[in-house]
């Protein structure tokens, strides 16, 4: 990701929201942590190293309110948490989330088979696609590695 922190100040005054003092720790978090799916609950261990007057309602708001404004980009990987993401709308390209099973690691990938499979799905269905998301559930390595221990 080539995401900073201006980018990110520049997209909330875009949408003519302030930038509060709670608010850029929080979005710095995800500066910071670039590669991983956060939790509320991560965003607020995270956060309280820095700032621990920010409480976890207020990371909550904060949350949700990234969400809405497109700064964040909510997902749902069947865990029952949600997670966030910097929503990079400049990229061509989707990313795409492998989620393991045991330890519940996220890892992206992106395939250019995926934007062709978009492009045949579209022009069968005759359906105009403007977004997908794709998960695989599985074992990563370390993972498979444990379960054949274990057999």
């Amino acid at each position: 990701m080539s995401i900073n922190m201006n980018d990110l100040k520049e997209k909330f005054h875009e949408k003519q929201y302030k930038l509060t003092p709670q608010r850029q720790v929080i979005l710095q978090t995800f500066v910071d942590h670039e590669e991983k799916h956060l939790s509320a609950e991560d965003v607020y261990h995270i956060v309280r190293q820095r700032a621990p007057e920010i409480g976890l309602a207020t990371v909550y708001r904060t949350l949700e309110l990234l969400s809405e404004l497109d700064v964040l980009q909510k997902m749902d990987f069947g865990d029952g948490r949600s997670r966030y993401e910097i929503n990079e709308s400049n990229t061509l390209h989707h990313h795409h989330h492998l989620i393991c099973l045991d330890c519940g690691t996220v890892k992206e990938f992106e395939d250019d088979l995926m934007e062709t499979l978009e492009t045949v799905i579209a022009r069968k269905s005759k359906f105009q696609i403007v977004d997908h998301q794709v998960k695989f559930y599985g074992y990563c390595e370390d993972c498979q590695k444990k379960r054949q221990h274990e057999e």
